[in-house]
C-alpha cells in the first residue's frame, strides 16, 4: 500500500489528535462503536494514502454508506464482552488450561457474544443495499466467507432463545478460543473496518462534508470551493485553485486576519482527502501527492541549543531534500523565517520561494509579513499573491476572513494596543509609582 509521507510536525500543526486542552480532527470523525474501530481510525489518521485508486475506492464506500444511512448492525456491548473473552486465549501460553483464566459465567457470556456477532454479520452481508455497494464487495465477501466457513455452520443454526447446555458452551469455547481463534480475530478486524466506514459516514451526514475526487498523481491540480476548517460551526468558506502554472501562493495579512486558520483549513482538507475521508468544503478535486509537510508552530530545539531561525533552516533543508526526489509534495510555511532579522528574512524568503516555485509538480503556500518580498517574487509568473483583509470600522479592526487577490500591507498592531489601553495603563502606573515615592 502506498502511503503519504508526512511527519509529527505536520500532525501536530494540524492538531490531528488535538491538544491536552481540547479535541482534534480525529475526534470530529470518531463516531466509532467499538474500541477496535476507534484504534483503527487513529491508525488510519497516521497513514493517509498516496494511491488514487485506493483513495477513491475508500471514499466511494464511505459515501455509499452515508447516502444509504447505514447503521452499525451490532450492539456495541457485544464487542466489550467478546474482546475480553477472546483476549484470554492469548494467555494460554501462561496457563495450560485456558478456562482457568476466566470464570464459567464469563466464558458463557463470551461464547454467546461471539455467536451473536457471527449471526448478525451473516445477516448484514446478505442485505441487498450492502450488496449494491460495489466497492465494498471485497470486504463484504471476506466477511461472508469467514462466517460461512464449515466450522461455523453450527453457530449459524444456534438458537439463542433457549438456555445453552454446559457441553455446548464448552464445545463453542474450544471452537472460538482454540481451533478457529484466528478466524474469529480476522472477523473482528473486518468489523472494525466496517465500524470506521460507518463512523466517518455519520460525520459526513451530520456536518454536510463533501467527498473529494482524487486525480492522477503528479499533475499538480487542486480545486477547492467553500473551504473551511472542520471544527468551525459558523464558517466562512474560501475558494482555492492551484496548478502547475500557479503552484505557489504567497499569503499576506495582518495578525488576527485569519491566516493560520486558513492555512490549517487548506492543509487539513488535503491531508484528510488523502485518507479517502470527506472534507469541510462544498467541492474538492486534487492530484494525489507523495507527501504533505506543514510548518506552522515550529518549536525551538533547546535540546541541541538551536535557535528558532536555525530550526527553520533545518526544516527548509528537509523540504529541499524531499523535493530532490522529484516526487509531488504539498509544502506549507506560516511566516517563513520569522526567527531572524527583517533583512535576512526578506532575502531568504525570496530565495526559498523562488526555489520552491520551480518544482512544478508540487504545490507550496508561504505566508509572510514581509510584503517587500512580493515585489521581487512578482516577476515569477507561477506565483499567486493572496491576502486576508482587515476592514477598519473607526478604530476597530474587522475581519471578513475572505481571501482576495493581491498583497496587503495591513498593520494594526498599535491600534489594538491602544484600544486595549495598554499605554494608558503604563502611563498611569508610572504616575502612581512617582506619587508614592
Amino acid at each position: 500500500m502506498h502511503l503519504l509521507r508526512t511527519d509529527e510536525q505536520t500532525i501536530g500543526d494540524l492538531e490531528i489528535f488535538g491538544k491536552k486542552t481540547g479535541s482534534g480532527v480525529f475526534d470530529i470523525y470518531n463516531k466509532a462503536h467499538t474500541s477496535g474501530g476507534e484504534a483503527l481510525l487513529g491508525a488510519l489518521f497516521r497513514q493517509p494514502l498516496s494511491n488514487r485508486e485506493a483513495i477513491n475506492q475508500r471514499s466511494n464506500v464511505i459515501e455509499s454508506f452515508a447516502s444509504l444511512k447505514v447503521k452499525f448492525p451490532y450492539d456495541s456491548a457485544l464487542f466489550d464482552t467478546a474482546e475480553k473473552y477472546l483476549m484470554s486465549a492469548e494467555d494460554e501460553s501462561k496457563s495450560k488450561n485456558s478456562q482457568a483464566v476466566m470464570g464459567e459465567k464469563e466464558i458463557q457470556n463470551g461464547v454467546l457474544s461471539v455467536i451473536q456477532i457471527i449471526q448478525l454479520t451473516k445477516a448484514f452481508t446478505q442485505r441487498p443495499e450492502i450488496k449494491s455497494i460495489a466497492n465494498y464487495n471485497y470486504e463484504r465477501e471476506a466477511l461472508e466467507l469467514l462466517v460461512t466457513a464449515d466450522a461455523f455452520e453450527p453457530v449459524l443454526k444456534e438458537s439463542l432463545k433457549t438456555r445453552m447446555s454446559y457441553s455446548a458452551v464448552t464445545a463453542y469455547d474450544a471452537l472460538f478460543r482454540v481451533s478457529e481463534h484466528q478466524k474469529v480475530k480476522q472477523l473482528l478486524q473486518l468489523i472494525y473496518v466496517l465500524d470506521v466506514y460507518i463512523s466517518v459516514s455519520i460525520t459526513a451526514r451530520e456536518r454536510n462534508f463533501i467527498f473529494p475526487k482524487a486525480l492522477e498523481k503528479g499533475k499538480c491540480q487542486l480545486k477547492l470551493v467553500g473551504l473551511y476548517h472542520p471544527s468551525l460551526t459558523n464558517p466562512i468558506g474560501n475558494n482555492i485553485t492551484m496548478d502547475a502554472s500557479r503552484n505557489l501562493i504567497f499569503l499576506t495579512g495582518a495578525n488576527m486576519a485569519g491566516k493560520s486558520t486558513f492555512l490549517r483549513s487548506l492543509s487539513t482538507a488535503l491531508y484528510v482527502a488523502h485518507m479517502g475521508f470527506p472534507v469541510a468544503a462544498r467541492a474538492m478535486e486534487f492530484s494525489v501527492l507523495d507527501g504533505i509537510y506543514t510548518t506552522i508552530n515550529l518549536p525551538d530545539n533547546l535540546g541541541i541549543g538551536a535557535s528558532h531561525f536555525y530550526v527553520e533552516v533545518l526544516r527548509v533543508k528537509k523540504m529541499a531534500q524531499e523535493l530532490r526526489t522529484g516526487q509531488s509534495f504539498f509544502i506549507l510555511f506560516d511566516e517563513l523565517f520569522r526567527g531572524t532579522n527583517v533583512k535576512d528574512a526578506h532575502e531568504a524568503t525570496v530565495a526559498v520561494a523562488k526555489g520552491f516555485s520551480g518544482k512544478r509538480n508540487s504545490m507550496f503556500v508561504i505566508s509572510s509579513h514581509i510584503i517587500e518580498a512580493a515585489d521581487q517574487l512578482s516577476k515569477n509568473i507561477n506565483i499567486d499573491f493572496m491576502y486576508l483583509p482587515t476592514r477598519m470600522n473607526g478604530n476597530i479592526p474587522e475581519y471578513p476572513y475572505t481571501l482576495e487577490a493581491g498583497v496587503t500591507d495591513d498593520r494594526h498592531g498599535m491600534v489594538i494596543i491602544r484600544n486595549e489601553g495598554i499605554l494608558e495603563i503604563l502611563k498611569n502606573g508610572k504616575k502612581s509609582i512617582s506619587a508614592t515615592q
